[in-house]
């Protein structure tokens, strides 16, 4: 389980400070985590750039519930998911040099997407690395958007190509690891907590933990009163595994999620979610799916298993907390194909 620690009101009231990379938190020391100021910041910085999403009531998923329910939607994001947010901050902040001789990213299809539609608009070149696993969907967008786009056997060799590349000179973009990058999620949760009416909960996917990490800096500092809760599917727990264990650990994948399948959290994600998240729940691939069938039936939204995840979770936590909840569901993406859907639920036997 994670836990609130004593930094929490530092955090809250937006006087702790971002790291960069060689300053991230080691044995010993208080985390550095980013501020609800370094959150502002990328909001203002990738105005223009990206789509200030709805965030609506679902009368849908109340009615489904039992309780109100409003729903954040990234998956109208341009390219489909909040992973827009982040990579759009980082290319920003580029110098001219690093622009120059382009950037590389690893991903299980989100992340490339995102970096390979930004880097097009900014005129950035963009080598994206993925596993074979990865949607067939996500791989044709990143190369229709002119990335480079380089295939290998697993998550575990994407990400060693990736540093291979980035030692030969191509900036990272990392998918989580990076003060930028989960200062640009963050901003889901600055519109969630400035359009949302009154919440009681929130539930946000958990891959690598960029996403909720910067959601839940955002929160902490907006509305501080809010429980915070992480998704997992099975198969892809590796922020479970890191908060079981005291700190990141490399954990085998084998959720059909594989946007959500990160080989491990980083040091950064990790102490972000230790300190400001209540929990991190793991819910079946197949419950996974479900929710998936249930978002198109009852709330009309097409999305992926990232966000499917989010229901069967949220009827744990409506169990926890009793009545009087007021649910918020950050609906993180959509790039699934009817095919992708249609096979999953056959497989289990859900169709």
């Amino acid at each position: 389980m994670a836990r609130r620690v004593a930094g929490l009101t530092a955090v809250a009231s937006g006087v702790m400070v971002r790291s960069g990379a060689e300053d991230l938190p080691r044995a010993g020391k208080v985390p550095a985590l980013i501020g609800i100021s370094d959150v502002e910041a990328a909001a203002d910085l990738i105005t223009g750039h990206v789509v200030p999403t709805p965030t609506v009531p679902s009368p849908g998923l109340t009615d489904l519930l039992g309780v109100p329910v409003t729903a954040k939607l990234e998956l109208l994001q341009r390219t489909g998911s909040f992973k827009a947010r982040g990579a759009t901050a980082k290319l920003l902040s580029l110098s001219d040099a690093q622009r120059a001789a382009g950037v590389v990213a690893v991903s299980g299809g989100n992340h490339g997407i995102a970096l390979a539609m930004t880097a097009a608009v900014l005129d950035v070149k963009a080598t994206v690395v993925m596993p074979r696993s990865a949607p067939a969907r996500a791989v044709g967008i990143a190369r229709e958007a002119g990335a480079c786009v380089r295939l290998t056997d697993d998550m575990d060799g994407a990400f060693s190509l990736v540093t291979r590349l980035r030692d030969e000179g191509l900036t990272l973009v990392h998918p989580f690891d990076d003060p930028l990058v989960i200062a640009g999620q963050g901003t889901v949760g600055l519109e969630l907590a400035d359009d949302a009416g009154e919440l009681t909960d929130v539930l946000v996917s958990v891959g690598g933990g960029g996403l909720i990490a910067g959601v839940a800096v955002a929160l902490r500092a907006r509305r501080p009163g809010v429980r915070i809760w992480g998704v997992e599917t099975e198969g892809a727990e590796a922020m479970s595994a890191a908060l079981a264990t005291g700190g990141p650990v490399p954990v085998e994948l084998s959720s059909i999620v594989t946007t959500l399948s990160a080989p491990s959290v980083s040091q950064l994600t990790y102490d972000h979610v230790s300190a400001l998240v209540d929990e991190v729940l793991v819910v079946p691939d197949r419950e996974a799916v479900r929710g998936v069938l249930d978002l198109a039936e009852h709330a009309k939204l097409w999305t992926e298993p990232a966000t499917g995840c989010l229901l069967p979770a949220a009827r744990r936590v409506l169990e926890r907390v009793g009545e009087g909840a007021r649910l918020g569901l950050v609906v993180c993406g959509g790039n699934a194909t009817t095919s992708d859907v249609l096979r999953w639920a056959a497989d289990f036997g859900l169709s």
